[in-house]
């Protein structure tokens, strides 16, 4: 003979609307907010890669230090953050993190004392006259820049990737329109360095915000001095072409 169930009480009726309830909301939590799959390591590989050659390219009239022993340096952070994490963002260390940010740290540091050194040699007439070196030199300190601060701006947003792959933070430093408007974007979106990237490009060649806001001090500082060395290192190197060919 079958048993009879016990019947539910008043707390087996709360328990399960409060976990009825309580699935309900998670889909009404934004996709950038909730924990995701971990972001892959190829794109901010591609790029810094990219950047160390970009910093080969330039000549050495245009740097301050020799260009091997950066790039040996640059070259030996990157092996480290491949070794913790060598396809995706898996592996929260302090070690990783300190690692991407003193690589990103020498990247920006030296690509800034080269734009500084390139504007003081055309102000004072020491630089080339030949326009091939002058706009070679003068893009690949750009683009540098751009990707720079573009690695900036996704190691720093919401206190990195591994945090915001945990939707430990809450509250962004950027604020992309897939967050005022989630009804275009997909289910499964967050920012991925591509996006820091894009907002890197348009802030440097606009000059200014453009799609997405910086929210906190410290992303609209590193906003304002990167367009900074790219107004600057544009409009004499434009100038400056534009000189020579004429």
């Amino acid at each position: 003979m079958a048993e009879t169930p016990e019947p539910r009480t008043p707390v087996d009726d709360f328990a399960r609307r409060a976990a009825r309830i309580a699935g309900d909301a998670e889909h009404h939590v934004p996709s950038w907010l909730r924990p995701g799959d971990p972001e892959s390591r190829w794109p901010v590989l591609i790029a810094i890669v990219a950047v160390i050659a970009l910093q080969r390219a330039i000549p050495e009239q245009y740097t301050v230090v020799p260009r091997w022993p950066l790039i040996a340096l640059e070259v030996a952070l990157l092996v480290v953050l491949l070794v913790l994490n060598p396809v995706r963002l898996t592996r929260s260390t302090a070690l990783g993190k300190w690692t991407s940010l003193s690589l990103t740290a020498a990247i920006t540091v030296d690509n800034t004392l080269s734009a500084a050194i390139l504007d003081y040699r055309i102000l004072t007439g020491q630089v080339s006259n030949s326009p091939e070196l002058l706009l070679g030199s003068g893009a690949a300190i750009l683009v540098t820049n751009v990707i720079a601060f573009g690695i900036w701006f996704w190691e720093l947003d919401r206190g990195g990737p591994f945090a915001r792959r945990a939707g430990a933070q809450p509250y962004p430093d950027f604020l992309f329109p897939q967050m005022t408007d989630p009804r275009n974007a997909k289910p499964d979106w967050r920012p991925m360095f591509v996006d820091y990237l894009y907002v890197s490009f348009t802030n440097s060649v606009a000059f200014s915000p453009t799609d997405t806001m910086p929210l906190s001090r410290w992303a609209k500082l590193m906003m304002t001095v990167q367009a900074i060395v790219a107004t600057t290192t544009l409009a004499l190197v434009i100038a400056r072409a534009v000189n020579v060919l004429g």
